[in-house]
């Protein structure tokens, strides 16, 4: 009797099924009209990464970008800003665009000599005197001269972000001449003339990721290092430093950079759309620098830091303890170029 009901009740069942599958509501029509979705499968995606925060010059140059690109385009491109490291750090993320895995980065200058040693250029110390002259450069020939080494590596780059001054910190002492550096230890980002830099300084060098770099102080592998004021505040290094000098002895900027093959196959219009987002945010992005770093400077003396500013016959000695790296990197840079510096 078990085995009569059991197969009574499986053939109800499937009965049941056949009759709700095989009399279902037509939905060949036409679906309700949503507007969240409209467009969505002509939509255009660019995933940009960068390795600072949202409140630094280029975290706040992305924010604006974006935005600029959603009102141009109508969210017919969408470009979604993964700041701090988020999807990749300095050291993996110019592979991750060339490999498309995102379309877009801004990598610091030091960063770029991993591509071709030309970009070393802008890191050697006392280069630029003040941001006119900075911009007068990339705006001319020299920034034409780096971008162009971009393209045989899968690049396209786009624009120059500015971010300031690099100054210096550590957790030892004051540091106002060169002999002050002696035998102290610093955070530096993978360039051959920081290393160098530091080294005529008779200080020994580190490099490690940005997003390591609280840790690296906090715990003593390095005693100091050298950045921007906005990322000194941004990073709250001022809780593990002690003394900042006021040196603006390197410069550090950044280079919008595309996949190349991403960027060749967007449309004409999207491309033009971008470039016009492009140079509106960097000009805003120039401007707002400028106001964001006196501002910071401010806020940072509030803090437990001392901070020293150079006068002009002790950065005068800084500048001549310099003078052979320009020599030392002729050969690596190119004869042309540092002629056409000098």
């Amino acid at each position: 009797m078990k085995t009569v009901a059991g197969i009574g009740i499986f053939l109800v069942l499937g009965l049941l099924a056949a009759y709700v599958i095989g009399f279902q509501p037509d939905i060949k029509g036409e679906l309700p009209y949503d507007e969240e979705f409209t467009g969505l499968k002509d939509r255009i995606i660019i995933k940009f990464s960068h390795v600072v925060a949202e409140n630094t010059p280029k975290g706040l140059a992305a924010a604006h970008f974006a935005q600029l690109v959603k009102e141009k385009s109508q969210d017919r491109v969408e470009v979604q800003v993964f700041p701090n490291g988020m999807l990749y750090t300095e050291d993996t993320e110019i592979a991750a665009l060339q490999h498309d895995d995102v379309q877009m980065i801004a990598p610091s200058f030091s960063n770029m000599n991993k591509i071709d040693p030309m970009w070393l250029v802008m890191d050697l110390p006392f280069l630029f005197q003040n941001q006119e002259e900075v911009d007068r450069s990339l705006q001319g020939a020299l920034g034409q001269r780096l971008l162009a080494t971009l393209e045989a590596k899968g690049l396209k780059g786009a624009a120059f972000w500015h971010n300031g001054f690099r100054q210096v910190t550590n957790n030892v002492r004051p540091l106002r001449t060169p002999e002050d550096f002696q035998g102290l230890k610093f955070r530096i980002q993978p360039s051959t003339v920081l290393e160098r830099q530091f080294k005529a300084l008779n200080a020994s060098t580190i490099s490690t990721p940005f997003n390591e770099l609280y840790r690296t102080l906090e715990t003593g592998r390095a005693d100091g290092q050298e950045n921007t004021i906005s990322n000194i505040l941004s990073k709250r290094l001022y809780q593990v430093q002690r003394f900042m000098t006021i040196s603006n002895h390197g410069y550090l900027g950044y280079v919008v950079t595309f996949n190349k093959r991403f960027w060749e196959n967007l449309p004409p219009d999207v491309q033009q759309l971008l470039q016009e987002a492009l140079r509106e945010t960097s000009d805003w992005n120039n401007r707002e620098s400028l106001l964001h770093q006196n501002q910071l400077q401010s806020l940072l003396q509030n803090q437990s830091l001392q901070i020293i500013t150079l006068s002009d016959e002790e950065k005068a000695l800084w500048k001549k303890r310099f003078e052979p790296l320009y020599e030392e990197f002729t050969v690596i840079i190119g004869k042309n170029l540092m002629n056409e510096i000098r």
